[in-house]
């Protein structure tokens, strides 16, 4: 049975049990404790936590998830996973564990014939939470399970809990047994090996509280409604269909490893070493197109260094089989194959997402080159000393500047009979996470524990939002929390988190900052400093009293800083007609991957393949300019969703859209879906003006513009300082560039002249020099300490006519030239000193640490410099001695 089929049933099975099918969410949701989407029942936890009234009784889904804790552990074993799907069947207060058990029950025993997976019976185990005897009960009497398939298991095995205070309750897990030749008899309590675990039902039925760990907490109490998450392995289930080995085998996973074949000349299965490979690159490609898909970039922190870190394992994975040339396109295409029929999205987008992989690749193939030389010199050196192993803090250099793996590194050691301190590296990357993890919590602006805020959404629902039309509205305050806790009253120069019943102020989304202001009621006085959603409908006020004292049920108006907002709003409106004129120059790969909308500044970061022109952003910016004149109205309208796409609204990569969404038409020109607050007629931006663009990224650019008043200062700071330069060259403005042209040729050519007058004269006093030759042991020794002037080009100009006026002897020139606080040197050697076996590479090392210096060349001529230019004349006694030992 396909993989596809297998989806397909278990959504077909339970919408025919009365539950709604609802899409897989994007891989990326605003969850403050989440960097992926790591299972079913994500998408729910506002329901399942409260915070939103479920908008039905019973829901299915197949849910693309990733976990990336164990990426280093990908493709060592076949149980470790970074993309994976889940099926699950949700009850929000519905039916419980008798509804949850029966169903599963039926669907896997079923015959294919009637919809089920046809599994045997008498392979099937189930494990149950210890104290669930409720759970063990309905299994025998549905299943007909003996009492010893049945078993029981501890809090560690067999409990769920989001790991906050929250719902939580027992699970009851299903196993498949394998057959003897995959383990040990006994059931999953004695092997999971053989007894496979493909589904698990979790019965939420109680409320926890604060603690650590799987078991540390406190059971509060029960759910006023218990609730079914169950979550459905499909690829462990297609495994046992398909009757193969393990998931890379299984139908949506084995053709990346077959063309993986096709390019290395390897084969799946020969060796543990090729296989780790090719798992890598099978989990890995799927992985990356999943995250790409759902508008992940390649970057250096978050989601963004995930990503590329997944697509430079394949890179290295492929190298490692022997394959040098670019790959990541190639199986790009095998997944969009394999994964199309259920994910259309990557068919749709496939010509971005391709775009995007092809451009990393080329940056880190770019990168390995790069970091191959630092390797290359590196492994020299321990080899020079006489070293046999390659130092931890070098191979952490290779890993943190250059992407490299520390695979690739101890496999290019071992190409040169190296090894790696690999304990030092380890040492090294563990300090870097506690680093990260240090950095990341000072920085962090999610809360780890929300159960405070949600009490506030389950006491006094969401916040009405007003600001689309009203800057100024009377609320009252309905919670106050200081650093989460809440208190009953906050006093003059303190600063606390407010919530009002109602509220004018837009909280900091979709790109957009959050409005600041004023709230004042009877003797108080807050500043609005920013306004966040903690939780999804809940609009918390981050304030500083500036007089009186604020406490619950205080009456205040709230009035939006007008200005600023005024300002915000013609940046983001500005953004939607950047975005725009982007996609007309670039297509529809020109997707948004990033915006920021302030007063008077707007940035956006767009996704493209190869380099973006000057000329078409000029483009850009003159069409956006005369579109301004039309000053069509903006218009919202809440519709569906599906309805906003029929009617050529763009929806954004990773954002979470319910049913009814907000779409802002902009006229024909722009339709996109957004929950932000825009002007009334785009006329009101008066001028965009872009001011910025760079690459951040593989395939990711950035513009920055300045819109309205903004916009216009910076033109008349131009405008004046163009002027300004006209006057001063004494030419008409339009004239400016060519005059500025001819004046820079002038003086690159004087530079050029004093250059050769400067060399003229340096070697003016070879003869000189030349002539201070000493015989060392029957070589000819010209070494001298020059003075300040003489740039490195003409040290060796210099250098090389002494060398020239030695003749046929042999001879050795060194001359060392003072630079401010450093020193240049260069040494030659003539023919004859080279052999006798005087070269000059060689010899630097008998005089570089006088000077504090390093460098290095060829046998006729080395060149370096140092940082201690008071020794000279000792680095000319060392060289003397070293020339001596070796005449």
């Amino acid at each position: 049975m396909e993989t596809h089929e297998i989806t397909q049933r278990f959504l077909n099975y339970f919408e025919s049990e009365g539950h709604t099918r609802v899409p897989s969410a994007s891989l990326i949701l605003e969850d403050p404790n989440l960097l992926f989407v790591n299972a079913g029942m994500v998408q729910f936890k506002p329901y399942f936590l409260g915070e939103v009234p479920p908008p039905f009784a019973r829901a299915t889904s197949v849910q693309k998830c990733v976990r990336t804790g164990d990426i280093d552990e990908v493709g060592k074993t076949t149980r470790h996973n970074t993309f994976f799907q889940m099926a699950g069947n949700f009850s929000f207060g519905d039916y419980f564990k008798e509804g949850a058990i029966e169903r599963a029950w039926k669907l896997i025993t079923s015959p294919p014939s009637e919809g089920g997976y046809g599994l045997d019976p008498d392979r099937i185990w189930a494990t149950v939470y210890e104290d669930d005897a409720e759970a063990a009960g309905l299994w025998r009497r549905i299943s007909g399970l003996p009492s010893e398939r049945i078993q029981s298991r501890d809090m560690v095995d067999n409990f769920w809990s989001m790991g906050i205070p929250g719902p939580c309750g027992p699970c009851s897990e299903i196993y498949y047994d394998r057959g003897p030749e995959y383990g040990r008899e006994g059931g999953p309590v004695v092997d999971e090996d053989r007894y496979i675990e493909i589904w698990n039902l979790v019965f939420m039925q109680n409320i926890r509280g604060a603690g650590s760990g799987k078991t540390d907490f406190p059971i509060l109490g029960e759910l006023p409604a218990k609730n079914i998450d169950t979550g459905m392995g499909v690829e462990r289930v297609a495994t046992i269909l398909q009757g193969v080995e393990n998931v890379y085998e299984t139908d949506l996973v084995r053709p990346v490893i077959a063309r993986a074949e096709e390019f290395s000349g390897h084969r799946y299965g020969d060796n543990h070493v090729d296989d780790v490979r090719f798992r890598v690159i099978a989990d890995h490609a799927r992985s990356g197109m999943m995250l790409i898909g759902d508008g992940v970039t390649p970057g250096n922190d978050g989601r963004g260094y995930v990503l590329r870190r997944l697509l430079r394992r394949i890179v290295r994975s492929t190298r490692l089989l022997g394959v040098h040339e670019p790959v990541l396109p190639a199986f790009a295409e095998i997944v969009r194959d394999a994964m199309g029929p259920s994910y259309p999205e990557l068919v749709k987008d496939f010509d971005r997402i391709n775009d995007i992989m092809r451009a990393e690749e080329e940056a880190f193939l770019s990168t390995l080159t790069s970091g191959s030389r630092i390797f290359d010199l590196a492994a020299e050196e321990t080899k020079k000393t006489g070293g046999l192993v390659l130092p931890g803090d070098q191979a952490f250099q290779l890993h943190d500047t250059y992407g490299f793996p520390i695979d690739l590194t101890l496999e290019m050691a071992s190409e040169q009979g190296l090894s790696v301190d690999e304990e030092g590296f380890r040492t090294l990357m563990n300090e870097q996470r506690q680093r990260a993890k240090a950095d990341a919590a000072t920085r962090k602006t999610g809360h780890g524990d929300l159960s405070e805020y949600r009490k506030v959404l389950e006491r006094h629902g969401e916040t009405e939002f007003l600001g689309y039309a009203d800057l100024q509205a009377d609320a009252k305050v309905v919670a106050l929390l200081e650093d989460g806790v809440p208190v009953k009253s906050v006093g003059e120069g303190r600063e606390a988190e407010l919530v009002l019943d109602r509220t004018p102020f837009y909280a900091e989304s979709g790109g957009q900052i959050a409005d600041t202001g004023v709230l004042v009621g009877d003797g108080v006085e807050l500043k609005v400093l920013d306004v966040q959603k903690i939780v999804p409908g809940l609009f918390v006020h981050r304030v500083e009293v500036v007089a009186g004292e604020v406490g619950l049920g205080t009456g205040v108006t709230g009035s939006v800083d007008a200005h600023r907002r005024l300002s915000i709003e013609r940046s983001h409106s500005a953004t939607h007609l950047v975005h725009a004129a982007v996609r007309g120059a670039y297509g529809k790969r020109a997707a948004q991957a990033g915006s920021l909308n302030s007063p008077g500044r707007m940035r956006f970061d767009f996704t493209t393949s190869g380099s973006v022109s000057a000329d078409v952003l000029t483009a850009v910016e003159e069409e956006v300019n005369d579109y301004l004149q039309t000053n069509v109205e903006v218009q919202t309208v809440v519709t569906t969703k599906d309805k906003a796409l029929e009617m050529g609204a763009m929806a954004l990569f990773g954002e979470k859209y319910g049913n009814d969404v907000r779409m802002v038409d902009m006229g024909e020109y722009s339709r996109e879906l957004c929950g932000g607050t825009h002007v009334d007629r785009i006329g009101q931006l008066g001028i965009v003006k872009l001011v910025s663009d760079s690459s951040i990224g593989s395939g990711v650019h950035r513009v920055e513009a300045l819109v309205g008043t903004d916009a216009l200062k910076y033109v008349r700071k131009e405008q004046l300082l163009v002027s300004q330069l006209a006057s001063t060259f004494k030419v008409p403005s339009d004239q400016l560039p060519g005059r500025i042209d001819d004046v820079l040729t002038r003086l690159k050519n004087a530079e050029k002249e004093i250059e050769q007058l400067r060399t003229q004269q340096v070697l003016g006093s070879a003869g000189a020099i030349a002539d201070k030759a000493q015989d060392v042991n029957g070589i000819t020794l010209v070494a001298e300490h020059l003075g300040e002037g003489i740039d490195a080009n003409g040290l060796r100009a210099l250098a090389t006519d002494i060398r020239g006026r030695l003749g046929s002897r042999p001879g050795v020139v060194a001359l060392f030239a003072p630079q401010g606080d450093k020193i240049s040197f260069v040494v030659a050697t003539t023919s004859a000193a080279r052999d006798k076996g005087l070269a000059a590479g060689k010899l630097v090392p008998s005089f570089a640490g006088a000077i504090g210096g390093r460098g290095g060349g060829k046998p006729d001529m080395a060149q370096g410099g140092g940082t201690s230019p008071g020794g000279a004349e000792e680095a000319i006694v060392s060289l003397r001695a070293a020339v001596a030992g070796i005449g």
